[in-house]
């Protein structure tokens, strides 16, 4: 088998080979379009041991792995075909929707973001059954539509004996029937507060809805009124500048502290407790289903052959290449990790699990950010290190085309190997899933105003998947699981 990296973490090989057995095809279900008639299709060898050249050469080549799995999906025939998607990381320009997920994080670190736990946002009663509002949140809302009907269906009543007025004596009251949900909450508004004090509340009408505001705040609680704030020199403000963490305007926030590692591959329990919460909370995988033995074949091993940092060497950065475990932590605690190969010419991304608690963050938005920044950085050390390789694009999966919001991104074409950017890929993919992308880079070569329209497309793109980010949940960045693959 020769010298070869140990599958339990990468171990280092001297002169280290590749070794792989060819597994041929496979089919299997697809985690993708959920099919179950085994449509996934797929080429796979398994890697006892590979060099980080060999495996930058099959990436090139519309390869990927999974553990010490290697495997290429057949593109004419799978049923989701897979595109190999890359950034070239100096041409890179935020959109302003990333450009929001980096500001967010610097507020969240600077102790200015309020951030709203699912504890602060529910009102509270006190012993007369007083309700008060954090300072952040809405009022307490009654709709009074339903109020605005029964009353018409009172008037409306006929008059046997029961409650009501008559529809005779009804229609003598002209608009009374006609009562809107606007019209009742301004005279149910003025009504209750004409009623004195009632248990510390105030009760404003607002597009037909009363809102309850507490003017008073409960003993022990941080939760205050939603009305302006007076401080003790008689001027009012805006409670949510006054009420961060208990302090007043100008208090001191606290500061956290992000910590980003870069580690060896290799089983850590605190790892696999983050990554078995995400897999639950975001995933929904049965507890039983995220066991250690999955873990370790679909994260932590990996043939790839460890290359040591070496002095004075410019194609190996500070690191070394091979795979690792990216640690975010936030004053000490583990939120996220991210899984990466570093080869001689790119990051490959492989996965991304984060604290559910963190999720207002969008850790992967985050995360993909701070890799290509880690690939710039490292670049003027090791300056063939250019790319950032985001796995497979899937345009007929929509949990997928987050990966082109990374522009100028670029697809692998599935047969002559060329990279074509994402501009020309896309109108494509619109009209089939399986395109032999490099047939129409040749064809537009010829074109004078293909540049501008390059920029112009690029352009579009990058508003379009604003719209998307911004209607979009957050998502879960990390949805490239291989599916059919782990476990083998």
């Amino acid at each position: 088998m020769g010298d070869g990296a140990s599958s339990s973490g990468g171990g280092v090989a001297e002169g280290g080979e590749t070794v792989i057995v060819d597994h041929g095809r496979r089919r299997s279900s697809c985690g993708y379009c959920r099919s179950t008639s085994h449509s996934c299709i797929s080429h796979g060898l398994w890697a006892y041991s590979i060099t980080v050249d060999d495996y930058q050469e099959l990436l090139d080549r519309g390869w990927r792995r999974s553990g010490c799995f290697l495997y290429k999906p057949e593109m004419e025939r799978t049923c989701c075909p897979s595109y190999t998607i890359r950034l070239k990381v100096e041409d890179f320009s935020p959109s302003k929707e990333q450009a929001r997920v980096q500001k967010k994080m610097q507020r969240f670190l600077d102790g200015t973001l309020d951030v709203k736990k699912p504890e602060q946002v529910k009102l509270t009663q006190d012993s007369s059954k007083s309700r008060c509002m954090h300072a952040d949140a809405s009022p307490t809302t009654v709709p009074n539509a339903p109020v605005a009907a029964a009353l018409r269906r009172s008037l409306l009543t006929e008059d046997d004996g029961q409650s009501g007025l008559s529809r005779s004596s009804a229609s003598q009251h002209g608009n009374l029937i006609n009562f809107s949900p606007n019209t009742v909450a301004e005279k149910l508004a003025v009504f209750i507060n004409g009623q004195g004090d009632i248990h510390g509340l105030s009760i404003k009408a607002c597009s037909g809805h009363l809102n309850f505001y507490s003017t008073t705040k409960l003993p022990g609680t941080d939760f205050l009124s939603s009305e302006a704030c007076a401080h003790s020199d008689g001027k009012r403000v805006n409670p949510k500048r006054s009420c961060m963490s208990g302090g007043g305007i100008g208090q001191h926030h606290k500061r956290r502290r992000l910590e980003i590692r870069m580690k060896r591959s290799s089983f850590d329990p605190e790892e696999f407790a983050l990554y078995r919460r995400y897999q639950i909370k975001v995933h929904n995988d049965k507890p039983e289903k995220v066991s250690e033995s999955s873990y370790r074949r679909f994260l932590v091993d990996t043939p790839l052959v460890f290359v040591p940092p070496i002095s004075g060497n410019e194609t190996v950065p500070h690191c070394g290449l091979g795979s690792f475990h990216q640690q975010y932590l936030i004053d000490g605690k583990l939120v996220a990790v991210g899984v990466v190969d570093i080869l001689p010419r790119c990051l490959s991304s492989k996965y991304l699990f984060w604290d559910p608690e963190f999720s207002f963050l969008s850790l992967g938005k985050y995360s993909a950010l701070q890799e290509i920044n880690w690939v710039k950085e490292a670049g003027i050390h090791c300056p063939g290190l250019q790319y950032y390789y985001l796995g497979y694009y899937i345009h007929s999966c929509s949990k997928m085309r987050y990966k082109a919001a990374y522009h100028p991104s670029e697809l692998l074409c599935p047969l002559r190997y060329k990279w074509v950017p994402f501009y020309i890929a896309r109108p494509l993919l619109d009209e089939k899933p399986y395109v032999v992308l490099s047939d129409f880079t040749a064809q537009s070569d010829g074109f004078s105003n293909q540049f501008t329209d390059g920029l112009s497309s690029q352009s579009e793109l990058r508003s379009e998947d604003d719209d998307l980010n911004e209607a979009s949940s957050e998502e879960d960045d990390s949805d490239d699981n291989e599916p059919g693959i782990e476990g083998t």
